[in-house]
């Protein structure tokens, strides 16, 4: 391996260990020995006759040295990725693969048929989808897509909003009738609600109210499930619940009392040539979306 070809190595596995802050862990995640790590650490130290790490038998920080070159990598990390992604899009074809993150409730609800429809219209195109709570930066992170529920969309990306949002306060009608049906937001004190913390504190147009919580989970899908179930009263975005809304299952209370305050957009970076894969998928998400 050449000398640059080895330098380049040095300052990728830098990279990793600073921001890991630990030479274990990132050994793990670069597959490699701590020990074969240390000393091409050491040599790049040498190299650049600086010392960019503080160590000790627990902490591992960074110094001022190690900190600029951080942010240097962390910026010829960004300009490969955008050269990639350029590369990879700089073509006409109908073909190829898309990558796409999207939250997990609103990839349930709508991604995978969203996904199916486009990709039976598009058959040489392949879509591969990331589904978690992570809420990644497409400048650091190889994604082409990205739908975000948000208010305040990345300002060094393309948005296009999709549609705006509100939560929703519901309980199944077996609930309701067992319990009764609150008319102000003060009477939700005297209901078992569940939400994703025992002290929980629900959002209203123009107030908050804390809310008896015996029950907390962190998943919405999962806070669903016991509504549905007779246990409780539920405040989640509306798109988690209107199939049970409309069919009934759920009956939505204290509507007067909510109003739309997010949206979900989808996210892009700005390229200089646009695949038409990348074209494709943007407009049938938008007629996607405006049909619902």
């Amino acid at each position: 391996m050449s000398r640059e070809h080895k330098k380049f190595e040095r300052l990728i596995l830098f990279s990793e260990v600073a921001k890991q802050l630990s030479f274990t862990r990132a050994a793990q995640v670069l597959s490699i020995s701590r020990g074969y790590l240390s000393e091409q650490i050491r040599k790049l130290e040498q190299d650049m006759d600086k010392h960019l790490f503080i160590r000790s038998t627990r902490h591992v920080s960074l110094t001022e040295e190690g900190a600029q070159l951080l942010a240097g990598m962390n910026q010829i990390k960004r300009s490969l990725l955008a050269l990639e992604r350029e590369v990879r899009h700089d073509n006409d074809a109908l073909e190829g693969v898309l990558r796409i993150t999207a939250p997990n409730q609103f990839a349930q609800r709508y991604i995978l048929d969203l996904c199916a429809e486009f990709q039976a219209c598009n058959p040489l195109i392949s879509v591969s989808v990331d589904c978690s709570y992570t809420t990644y930066d497409l400048s650091h992170n190889d994604f082409d897509l990205a739908f975000r529920a948000t208010k305040t969309p990345p300002q060094n990306m393309i948005a296009k909003k999709l549609f705006d949002y509100r939560h929703t306060c519901c309980a199944s009608p077996e609930y309701l009738a067992k319990h009764g049906t609150p008319k102000r937001i003060e009477d939700l004190i005297e209901h078992i609600c569940l939400s994703q913390s025992l002290k929980s504190e629900w959002q209203f147009a123009d107030k908050k109210t804390n809310v008896n919580c015996p029950i907390a989970v962190n998943d919405n899908l999962i806070l669903k499930k016991h509504a549905i179930a007779d246990n409780g009263i539920i405040l989640v975005p509306e798109y988690v619940v209107d199939k049970e809304i409309d069919s009934g299952v759920l009956v939505p209370i204290l509507e007067n009392a909510l109003h739309a305050e997010f949206a979900i957009y989808l996210i892009h970076p700005q390229l200089i040539h646009q695949s038409a894969r990348l074209k494709a998928f943007i407009a049938f998400t938008k007629c996607f979306f405006e049909d619902k």
